[in-house]
């Protein structure tokens, strides 16, 4: 009768997780909303396949983060919140690095399919850890390299549809993309670690460097704003303010917010079904046409992430507890 009882006080109380505690339903709104950022982030390589050309890549660009970062100012504004100087200049920072990452993504995806785009860009989730790993001297598990080359070996596979042929041009450059992001993801991590910098602000500033540095490129290649926007029909707009309020801001916003009611383990996890929203978007949506081979490919990119990820929370979260016990 005692333990019904305390089972259903367990219940009713807050659902804890990794120190944070959660009522069910919060954490349920928590998980749905990460799970609409990862179903957006993955339809962006479609999206953006269809908005963009090979000489309108900047300027695509440049209307994404100025309108994003006036949104973001928008919202900081509100807020009443006050940008630090030691953001403006993590923030500026971390924007350049940011700004690679689009630019070789959006050519990437004006040369390649938007499956084999949204799949060779989440090796930056085994990428990561090795950065991690080579600028802070600690080790790696093994069983985390046999999934970065299950991963790999999925790429090549996805690249060359079964046969051992040169990549395209664009699945070169989102693979460079993925290298960008996790040098982006490993640069924010040792910037801000264990410094008071608000998130909200520092994307904020980050998007706003981006937008300058888009909007200066693209007046001295490819296609001006002007002509880019005087192309758009009705479901080009569309499509544009899809990709910057949801894309984007929404996405962003979310990512902030959530960070601080679960785990960042449980984030990760769930932002982490991007590439197969990517896949689901450019096979069932796109028609992308890939072989059995490929397909083959799919699944060992997706296997070798996840697989990746797993042993490298398990053996972070290892670590941590022998540091902390002494052992």
């Amino acid at each position: 009768m005692g333990w019904a009882r305390n089972s259903r006080l367990v219940r009713c109380f807050a659902h804890v997780e990794h120190g944070r505690v959660t009522a069910p339903a919060a954490r349920i709104r928590v998980d749905l909303l990460l799970f609409l950022v990862a179903a957006s982030w993955g339809s962006t390589y479609l999206v953006a396949k269809e908005l963009v050309s090979t000489t309108s890549v900047l300027a695509l660009l440049a209307v994404r983060m100025v309108l994003a970062a006036a949104a973001m100012a928008a919202v900081v504004r509100v807020r009443r919140g006050r940008v630090s100087s030691a953001e403006v200049r993590v923030g500026g920072l971390l924007g350049l690095a940011l700004a690679v990452v689009f630019v070789l993504e959006t050519f990437g995806i004006a040369h390649t399919t938007a499956t084999n785009a949204g799949l060779i860009i989440s090796l930056t989730m085994v990428m990561t850890p090795v950065l991690d790993a080579a600028v802070s001297g600690r080790r790696l598990p093994g069983g985390f390299f046999a999934a970065a080359v299950t991963a790999v070996v999925g790429v090549a596979l996805l690249a060359g549809n079964g046969a051992l042929t040169a990549p395209t041009a664009g699945d070169l450059l989102i693979l460079l993309a993925a290298v960008a992001r996790a040098v982006h993801v490993t640069s924010m991590a040792r910037l801000t670690g264990g410094r008071s910098l608000d998130s909200l602000h520092l994307t904020t500033v980050q998007l706003t460097t981006c937008a300058v540095l888009f909007s200066l490129a693209s007046l001295l290649h490819g296609d001006s704003v002007p002509h880019l926007l005087a192309g758009l029909d009705v479901t080009g707009v569309a499509l544009l303010l899809y990709l910057v309020l949801v894309c984007t801001v929404f996405a962003f916003l979310v990512q902030t917010w959530a960070v601080r009611r679960t785990s960042p383990s449980r984030v990760s996890l769930l932002l982490g079904t991007e590439p197969v929203w990517a896949a689901v978007c450019g096979i069932a949506i796109a028609r992308d046409e890939v072989s059995a081979a490929g397909l083959c490919g799919i699944v060992l990119i997706l296997v070798g992430t996840a697989w990746g990820r797993s042993v490298e929370q398990r053996h972070r979260l290892v670590t941590a507890e022998g540091a902390f016990t002494g052992g």
